[in-house]
């Protein structure tokens, strides 16, 4: 080896130690800007800087190198204030929806909790959360359900309606949700129906409803052992995701919020996906959660109604419903989450190339690749899914990373395409 290409090598090897590093620093300055916005302090701190330089510049061995690790540090300081800029920005990804460490702490600040307060929770939540939202409202209400899908139902919608009926709630008050994806359809469709219609407010508390269901406006119960079959479009009136709250949570929860975050990068994202691949998705969760909702959203806002666009985001879910229909039927850890039959609703809808690709990072992600679920009684359950459009399934095809078409088949050519893809 000669002496260029040795040095080449020590330079690459030292990039990769640098990249970590800087990775690690920009997530230590991020919290540094949260600090900074809630205690009202500025962004350039001119003192504190020249104290690091100075500092840091006499630990330097080699004093020839001073100017330039100078400039370093400088160069250093400008990139971190702006990314706390950006951040600050990125943290309030607009009035109705934050983004922030920390924000269920601030919870008085950020909602008009003034007034009449229906909270609605489940025993699977802890129950510190609810209390904190409690503790800041003018009149306040707890209402905890049992945690699971059994709880979307007609029985609980009505008996909402009828607690805010007997607690004297206007078309001044409001709900607020506080816990996972059953919660916020529960609670939003309750809000959407109550006077027709009252100010509704989403503290999701999973990883799958922060970075799927919390943004969007879909509400709904289920029915007759199908899923999300009544409801309603009912925007949230603001939207509160705060990580820290991620920290209760099991590791097989936070993989079952992956799905959703995976199904996103795959079709709409390459480089978040490609960062999946290659890097430590647990220490990603943050920038995860905040790019899933910037593909969620951009897409929610060009296509409210899913007539078009918004269909992307059923990549997965067409089987995954039917999956999920089938795994209900299980009792203890062999029932499926709605994530994991998410998951594995995806992979016989890509090409084989991504499918390879997709396979390594659910695994990587703890997610289920194959299952003992009988997938032919599963997709007879497909033909009750809302993408059904006359005799025709509506689905969503995965070609290449970061790209998606929009597919229609008859049910049995569906099926077809389920078998030939030799998932299952």
């Amino acid at each position: 080896m000669d002496q260029l290409e040795k040095a080449r090598r020590e330079i690459d090897s030292v990039d990769q130690e640098m990249l970590r590093l800087f990775e690690r620093r920009m997530r230590a300055v991020a919290e540094v800007a949260v600090y900074k916005k809630n205690h009202s302090l500025p962004v350039c701190d001119p003192i504190r800087e020249e104290e690091v330089i100075k500092k840091n510049t006499e630990k330097l061995e080699n004093t020839d190198m001073c100017s330039y690790y100078e400039a370093f540090l400088k160069d250093t300081m400008r990139i971190s204030r702006a990314y706390q800029e950006d951040y600050l920005k990125e943290g309030d990804l607009s009035e109705d929806l934050v983004i922030q460490r920390g924000a269920l702490q601030r919870v008085g600040e950020l909602l008009n909790l003034d007034r009449r307060v229906l909270i609605v929770t489940d025993d699977g939540v802890p129950a510190v959360y609810a209390e904190t939202v409690a503790g800041v409202c003018a009149d306040p209400l707890i209402v905890t359900y049992p945690q699971g899908e059994d709880t979307k139902s007609f029985e609980v919608l009505s008996d909402l309606c009828g607690i805010m009926l007997d607690h004297g709630f206007t078309r001044t008050d409001c709900v607020v949700a506080v816990g996972g994806g059953v919660i916020g359809d529960l609670s939003g469709f309750a809000a959407a129906s109550f006077m027709r219609g009252i100010d509704f407010y989403n503290i999701p508390t999973t990883l799958l409803s922060q970075v799927d269901s919390s943004v969007g406006g879909k509400t709904a119960i289920n029915h007759e052992g199908v899923k999300n079959c009544v409801g309603a479009f009912y925007m949230p009136k603001k939207v509160i995701v705060d990580p820290d709250v991620l920290s209760t949570l099991p590791s097989r929860q936070i993989s079952n919020g992956l799905a959703e975050a995976i199904k996103m990068a795959v079709t709409c994202d390459k480089v978040l996906f490609e960062k999946m691949e290659t890097g430590d998705i647990m220490e990603m969760l943050e920038e995860i959660i905040r790019a899933s909702l910037k593909i969620k959203r951009y897409v929610v806002e060009q296509d409210a109604k899913e007539s078009s666009l918004r269909r992307v985001l059923n990549f997965g879910h067409t089987l995954g419903h039917g999956i999920e229909s089938q795994a209900a039927l299980r009792d203890g850890d062999r029932a499926l989450y709605h994530g994991e039959c998410v998951a594995l609703g995806m992979l016989p809808m890509c090409s084989p190339e991504v499918r390879g690709r997709l396979v390594a990072v659910l695994q990587k992600a703890g997610l289920p690749t194959e299952t003992d679920v009988d997938i032919d009684i599963a997709l007879t359950a497909v033909c009750h899914d809302k993408k059904m459009d006359g005799s025709k399934i509506n689905y969503v095809y995965c070609p290449h990373v970061g790209s998606f078409e929009f597919r229609s088949a008859s049910l049995d050519e569906y099926v077809e395409v389920v078998k030939r893809s030799g998932v299952y």
